[in-house]
């Protein structure tokens, strides 16, 4: 089975955490799931050059990365997938929608009310717990 390596940004501004919900999908387990914006690690990238630059691509952002947050394994039905998640700052909330249809900036206690990707919802658990 093929296996994915990602990394996920948990964008911070203020006390809220922006959340993104990914557009209609041939797969129907992550079609107009929320997320939190992330992608594919190139080769000879870090993953914080990776994050910095997903970010820029999707939504036109410029972020300082924290620290690591949490690593999640989770299969999908056709792959497995490996990501690696970061806590995040932003100075504006600001941002250019490229690949997403939908944002929310929430709370973390208003988080758990998002349909999420099944991959992201450990994130989310450990996030509204913190």
């Amino acid at each position: 089975m093929k296996q994915v390596e990602v990394v996920a940004a948990i964008i911070q501004h203020n006390d809220k955490i922006l959340c993104v919900q990914r557009g209609e999908n041939k797969l129907s387990y992550i079609s107009k799931k929320y997320e939190f914006p992330g992608g594919k690690i190139e080769q000879g990238e870090s993953k914080e050059e990776t994050i910095k630059r997903e970010i820029r691509e999707e939504l036109n952002m410029e972020i300082s990365v924290i620290n690591e947050f949490i690593t999640v394994n989770h299969q999908y039905p056709d792959f497995n997938l490996t990501m690696h998640s970061f806590i995040c700052h932003c100075d504006s909330t600001e941002l250019t929608l490229t690949e997403h249809i939908d944002y929310k900036w929430l709370s973390r206690g208003e988080m758990e009310e998002l349909d999420w990707a099944a991959a992201d919802i450990p994130i989310v658990n450990k996030l509204v717990k913190a």
